[in-house]
């Protein structure tokens, strides 16, 4: 069965930079949509970026400039690099995994296989 497990989490100053991974087994993570969700506390999850085929096909405004969203075939990976954090970045993080089917701008498939997160925590 797919597994995922991110890593790279943790705390920093406002301004700082994390980069966060995301390790697949028992299949090959450049297959079908792999995505980066966050839930910050009392909040709902959202969809921070997705990827599909070796191209990022979706980052979320409030992101857009400073995450980037890049796969490791050898490594069998998807990094989340995070760039000029800000408080309201606080959240856990999850991968996500539909390798049934694609993604594309605007369209989120159903991810069937999902990580079990990691916090990341930014103080002003």
């Amino acid at each position: 069965q797919v597994q995922l497990a991110e890593s790279g989490g943790g705390s920093v100053q406002t301004g700082g930079s994390l980069r966060l991974s995301c390790a697949a087994s028992k299949y090959s993570i450049d297959r079908g949509c792999i995505a980066w969700f966050r839930q910050g506390q009392g909040k709902e999850r959202e969809g921070v970026a997705h990827i599909y085929g070796g191209s990022v096909t979706y980052y979320a405004d409030s992101v857009k400039g400073r995450f980037t969203v890049s796969l490791d075939n050898a490594k069998n990976t998807v990094s989340l690099q995070m760039n000029n954090l800000k408080p309201e970045d606080t959240a856990v993080y999850y991968c996500a995994a539909d390798p049934t089917t694609y993604c594309s701008p605007g369209y989120w498939p159903k991810f069937n296989y999902w990580g079990q997160g990691t916090q990341v925590t930014v103080s002003s």
